[in-house]
C-alpha cells in the first residue's frame, strides 16, 4: 500500500521513481498479550489512509461480528487474518504489513504476545530497524514485557519505542505514565538499548499514534507516526567490514564467471583487492555486475555478482572480504541461543548448522548457562527447554568465517536444523568472545560455569566494558604480535623498541617476553617439547586476557614449532593475531648469545635447544619479516608499527 499522492495521477513513472527512494524501516510491535499491537497498527494505517475502501468496509462490517469493541470499529482486525486469530482474539504468528507515507516506507512486523510464542516473537525481530514495545497503561511493566525487552536487546536492536497504551482507561493520568517510564527505565538499565523514547497513547482513539491527542496536553513530545518517520538509522548498517557470503557461481559460458550474493555489510568498488576465505587467495575486482547495468560502486544489502581480474577460485559458502579486514575462521563459536523447538534441547546431539550460504554439521558442545529474562540472571542448566534462552558453545565439522553478532548481524548469526524432521530449532547469536582455534585437549580446556553475574556479564547481558568502548578509549584495535626467532635473533630488543614507540605516541601497549614468563607464570616448566607448548600456551591465554583488556601485546618468544604457533593464534584469535619472523643467521645469534645458552647447548647442558640440538620451523607465510641483521632496530619497530596500522589496528 503506498501514500496517496497527486503523481499517481500526473506522473506515474515519477511517483514510482519518488516511492523507490524513499528509505525503508523494518519494525515491530511487541509487548505482553492484550496490550493492543494490533490494534495499535490497525490505528497507524486507518488514520494514516493507508487502508483501501473495501479493505476497509470489511473491518468495518468484521466489528460488528467479531469486533472487541462493542460493535465499534475495531483496527485490530486490518491485522488479525488468521482464522484461528479472530477466534481466539490474540495474535498467534507474525503478521506483516507493507506501508508508505511521503517520508518513508515500512514493513511492519506484528509479533505474538503470549509466552508460549516467543520463538515468532524472536523471528520477526530478527531483521528488525526498531522495536515498539507496548505496555498496558492499567498493568505497567509485565513479565512478557521484560522477556520482549530483552529479546530485542539480544537480537540487536537499537532503536526502541516504549508505547504506553490505553491511557483513555487510566484517564490519561500523567502520574501513572511516569511512574511506568521509571520503572521500565530502571529494569533497561541492564539491557542493550541505547535508543530509547517513551510516548503515552491510546490506539483504540487515535491519541498520539499519527496525530496529536487533546486528553494529553501534558505530553510535549512527537507522536508515534512522527518517530517512524524521522528516526535515523543509516548509522546502524556497517559500512566498515566488507563481508558478501558467496551464493552462487555464474558459468554461462567460457568467457564469463561471475560470484554471485548479497552483500552482508560494507562498500565495495571496482579495482578494490578482494580475500576469499577461507583459502586467503587474493585479487582485485573487475566488475561490479547486477540487473540494472555494471556499477562501479556498491554496498549492503545490495545483491551483486563479482567478477575477479585473476582465477581465483570460489564456491558456494566461501565469504569474500578485503585484506586487512578479515571475520574470524573457526570451527568452535560461543553464542547466545533461543530455544525454538518443543524437544528440549540436550548437549551432544548433532544438527544441521545453516550460516550465511553453508551448511554444515555441528553439535552443542556444552550448555554454560540459561538466563532467566525475566530478572536477567544466569544459572547452571543442563538442558533448553521451548523458548528459554541461553550460552552454549558450538562445535562444528567445518570452519566458519564468522563475525560477532552485535557488528554483522548477517555473518554473526546461525540457525539449528534438526536433521530428521528438518524444522528449526533454535536460532544463535554468535558472542565476541568466541574461540578461535581448533579443540585440542589443554588449549580448548572448558572454564567452569559459576552461574552468576560475571557469567552473564560476559555473555553480553548486563552492561560491560564493551570491545567498542575499549577502541574508541584507546584509538586501537587490540592485537598480539608473536616475534619469533632464534635464541638471540633480537626479539626481545625489537619488542621493547615497538613499546617504546607505541607507548609515547599514546597507545595501551605491553610486552610478553618468554624469559619473563619463565620467571613467573611458567617457573615450574623445562625445555622439553610438551613443557615449550605448555609455556606458550599459558602465554596465549594471558596474551588473550591482554588483548580483551584492549591492549596491544608484543609477544617475544623462540616458539619454533608451527604447529603450536597455529594453536597460540586460535587462542588468541586469528582475527587479531600477527606473525613476525625474526630471521637472524645463527651465527650472528651465536655471537650476540651473552648467557651463552649456545655453548651450553654445544655441551649437552641444554637438550632440545632450537638451532642446535632441537630444530626450528621457520614460519611459512609470517605477516613480516625482520631481518635483524640488516635492519636497524628502528627500521625494525619502524616496520611492526607500519603493519599494525596497514592491518587496521592503529587508527591515525
Amino acid at each position: 500500500m503506498s501514500h496517496h499522492s497527486d503523481l499517481i495521477a500526473t506522473d506515474i513513472d515519477a511517483y514510482l521513481k519518488q516511492h523507490e527512494q524513499k528509505q525503508l524501516l523494518r519494525f515491530i510491535t511487541c509487548g505482553s498479550v492484550d496490550d493492543g499491537k494490533s490494534t495499535l497498527i490497525g490505528r497507524l494505517l486507518f488514520d494514516s489512509k493507508m487502508l483501501y475502501e473495501d479493505e476497509l468496509a470489511k473491518i468495518e462490517a468484521d466489528s460488528k461480528t467479531q469486533g472487541a469493541v462493542g460493535g465499534e470499529f475495531d483496527p485490530a482486525l486490518a491485522t488479525d487474518g488468521l482464522k484461528e486469530e479472530r477466534e481466539q482474539g490474540i495474535t498467534i504468528d507474525v503478521a506483516y504489513r507493507y506501508f508508505s507515507t511521503a517520508k518513508r516506507k515500512f514493513i511492519i512486523a506484528d509479533t505474538p504476545g503470549h509466552e508460549q510464542y516467543t520463538r515468532n516473537m524472536a523471528t520477526g525481530a530478527s531483521s528488525a530497524d526498531l522495536a515498539v514495545i507496548l505496555i498496558d497503561a492499567r498493568h505497567g511493566v509485565m513479565t512478557q514485557t521484560k522477556r520482549h525487552s530483552f529479546i530485542v536487546s539480544l537480537l540487536g536492536i537499537r532503536h526502541v519505542i516504549i508505547a504506553i497504551n490505553k491511557m483513555d482507561l487510566v484517564d490519561f493520568d500523567e502520574a501513572t505514565y511516569e511512574k511506568i517510564c521509571a520503572d521500565y527505565s530502571a529494569f533497561s538499565r541492564r539491557l542493550d538499548l541505547p535508543d530509547l523514547h517513551f510516548i503515552p497513547l491510546s490506539a483504540l482513539k487515535g491519541d498520539n499514534v499519527v496525530d496529536r491527542g487533546e486528553n494529553m496536553a501534558w505530553y510535549n513530545g512527537g507522536t508515534l507516526m512522527n518517530r517512524l518517520e524521522s528516526v535515523y538509522i543509516g548509522s546502524d548498517r556497517n559500512l566498515q567490514d566488507f563481508r558478501m557470503p558467496v551464493q552462487w557461481v555464474n558459468r554461462p559460458n567460457l568467457d564469463f564467471r561471475g560470484f554471485c550474493g548479497t552483500i552482508a555489510s560494507g562498500i565495495i568498488r571496482k579495482g578494490d583487492e578482494v580475500m576469499v576465505m577461507p583459502s586467503k587467495k587474493t585479487t582485485h575486482v573487475k566488475e561490479i555486475v547486477t540487473h540494472d547495468g555494471n556499477l562501479d560502486e556498491a554496498y549492503a544489502p545490495l545483491a551483486i555478482t563479482l567478477t575477479f581480474e585473476d582465477e581465483v577460485d570460489a564456491s558456494r559458502g566461501d565469504m569474500i572480504v578485503k585484506p586487512g579486514n578479515v571475520p574470524v575462521t573457526s570451527d568452535t563459536v560461543e553464542a547466545m541461543l533461543v530455544w525454538m523447538s518443543e524437544e528440549p534441547m540436550v548437549p551432544g546431539k548433532t544438527y544441521m548448522v545453516k550460516h550465511s550460504a553453508q551448511l554444515i554439521t555441528g553439535s552443542i558442545e556444552s550448555l554454560r548457562y540459561r538466563i532467566d529474562v525475566n530478572t536477567l540472571h544466569s544459572s547452571p542448566s543442563p538442558q533448553l527447554n521451548l523458548n528459554e534462552i541461553g550460552r552454549c558453545r558450538l562445535y562444528l565439522n567445518e570452519t566458519i568465517c564468522f563475525d560477532p553478532y552485535k557488528s554483522n548481524r548477517s555473518t554473526g548469526a546461525l540457525i539449528l536444523i534438526d536433521r530428521i524432521t528438518n524444522a528449526t530449532v533454535a536460532a544463535a547469536m554468535i558472542l565476541d568472545r568466541s574461540a578461535g582455534g581448533k579443540r585440542l585437549a589443554a588449549w580448548e580446556e572448558e572454564i567452569a560455569v559459576e552461574g552468576n553475574e560475571e557469567d552473564a556479564k560476559q555473555a553480553g547481558v548486563l552492561n560491560e566494558v564493551t570491545p567498542e568502548e575499549r577502541e574508541a578509549r584507546y584509538g586501537q584495535k587490540p592485537a598480539t604480535v608473536l616475534l619469533t626467532g632464534l635464541t638471540s635473533s633480537g626479539k626481545t630488543t625489537v619488542a621493547q623498541a615497538v613499546e617504546r614507540k607505541l607507548f609515547d605516541s599514546g597507545r595501551a601497549v605491553t610486552i610478553l617476553d618468554g624469559q619473563q614468563v619463565r620467571r613467573g607464570l611458567s617457573k615450574d616448566l623445562g625445555f622439553s617439547f610438551e613443557e615449550r607448548s605448555e609455556n606458550l600456551r599459558r602465554s596465549a591465554h594471558l596474551a588473550n586476557i591482554l588483548n580483551d583488556a584492549g591492549i596491544i601485546c608484543i609477544a617475544a618468544f623462540v616458539a619454533p614449532n608451527a604447529t603450536v604457533r597455529d594453536k597460540v593464534a586460535g587462542v588468541v584469535g586469528t582475527d587479531r593475531f600477527l606473525t613476525v619472523h625474526v630471521d637472524a643467521p645463527i651465527e650472528l645469534c651465536r655471537e650476540r648469545d651473552s648467557r651463552g645458552q649456545y655453548a651450553e647447548a654445544d655441551a649437552g647442558k641444554l637438550t632440545e635447544f632450537s638451532g642446535d640440538s632441537a630444530p626450528y620451523e621457520v614460519p611459512e607465510s609470517p605477516d613480516l619479516v625482520l631481518k635483524t641483521g640488516e635492519q636497524s632496530v628502528d627500521e625494525c619497530a619502524n616496520a611492526v608499527i607500519e603493519l599494525l596500522t596497514s592491518k587496521g589496528f592503529l587508527r591515525s
